[in-house]
């Protein structure tokens, strides 16, 4: 072969990073040897690979093809050193979650494989669910958990457990305890809402529809637990997961609304590259998540520890 497997490492890390210097950063390589890797895997196919933007290095339509095989070979590489080095652990695994599933869900099924697999290493990242997608596309990440179906040519999106955005106000909010509500009621109040990219948000723009113009956004913020205490100061109303108010609603800090011809029911989705190869490791965690929620129907049947 006229490739080696650091060759392969190196391309990988510029096209994921942008540049030969941030590669190089990523694999504790001088800048030099990683362009010099990278111009010999070019010159040895007489292949150009990026096209050179100013100081960023950009996948051709070559690159483009090579990406997903470069990365199976190298998945396959580690799978095989770790099976030939005798070790018991799996990984490392990157694993990306949205932030709702990240901070409610994700680190619960984390700590239980962990404790499966005591040698094992898992990378767990949360963020968005847009910027989750995008990372499992540039392979970044090796599997995502992500709320709603976001759609990307390169990712395969498995459903996973339902679950339920529910819309909440503080107790002394004028709505509270109206019973039954028209939209036109809660569309007339201020909202503090998810930013734009977020699973969340997608989902209730997509359950007011039309009408999702008429939102009076007051406040965006990235975070489910500052909109929660935004709402309790009384800044407007709220909309996010019934799984991230459970402690409100049990305490009485926060109460639900109940909105009429309102759908706000929503999955989960397990998020991969199509391309990916599914490692034994991989496949293994796929299977603990899955097996984690087998008896769930949606996330009102998950037992989470109530928080004091």
């Amino acid at each position: 072969m006229r490739f080696t497997l650091r060759q392969l490492e190196i391309f990988v890390a510029v096209a994921q990073t942008g540049s030969a210097s941030r590669a190089a950063e990523r694999l504790a390589l001088s800048q030099s040897a990683t362009s010099t890797a990278l111009a010999e895997l070019e010159r040895a196919y007489s292949q150009v690979l990026f096209d050179r933007v100013g100081k960023s290095l950009r996948l051709n339509d070559t690159g483009q093809w090579l990406l997903p095989r470069a990365t199976q070979i190298l998945d396959r590489a580690h799978e095989l050193e770790e099976s030939l080095s005798a070790h018991t652990a799996v990984g490392p695994l990157r694993l990306g979650a949205s932030l709702t599933i990240g901070n409610y869900l994700a680190t619960l099924f984390v700590a239980d494989f962990l404790q499966r697999h005591p040698e094992s290493r898992v990378q767990l990242a949360v963020h968005n669910s847009t910027a989750i997608v995008s990372s499992v596309a540039r392979f970044e990440l090796d599997l995502g958990l992500v709320e709603g179906d976001l759609q990307h040519p390169d990712v395969i999106a498995e459903p996973w457990l339902r679950d339920e955005l529910v819309v909440f106000a503080a107790p002394s909010h004028p709505l509270a305890g109206k019973g039954s509500l028209t939209r036109d009621q809660v569309l007339a109040q201020d909202w503090i809402l998810r930013e734009p990219g977020s699973g969340t948000r997608g989902t209730v723009e997509h359950a007011f529809g039309e009408d999702r113009q008429r939102l009076k956004v007051r406040l965006e913020l990235e975070h489910t637990e500052a909109i929660k205490r935004a709402v309790e100061a009384g800044l407007g109303l709220g909309c996010i997961s019934r799984l991230a108010l459970r402690d409100a609603f049990r305490r009485g800090s926060l109460v639900p609304l109940q909105v009429r011809n309102l759908d706000l029911g929503r999955a989960f989705y397990l998020v991969r590259h199509r391309h990916k190869y599914i490692s034994g490791g991989l496949a293994s965690l796929i299977d603990h998540i899955r097996a984690s929620t087998a008896g769930a129907t949606s996330t009102d049947d998950i037992h989470l520890s109530p928080v004091p």
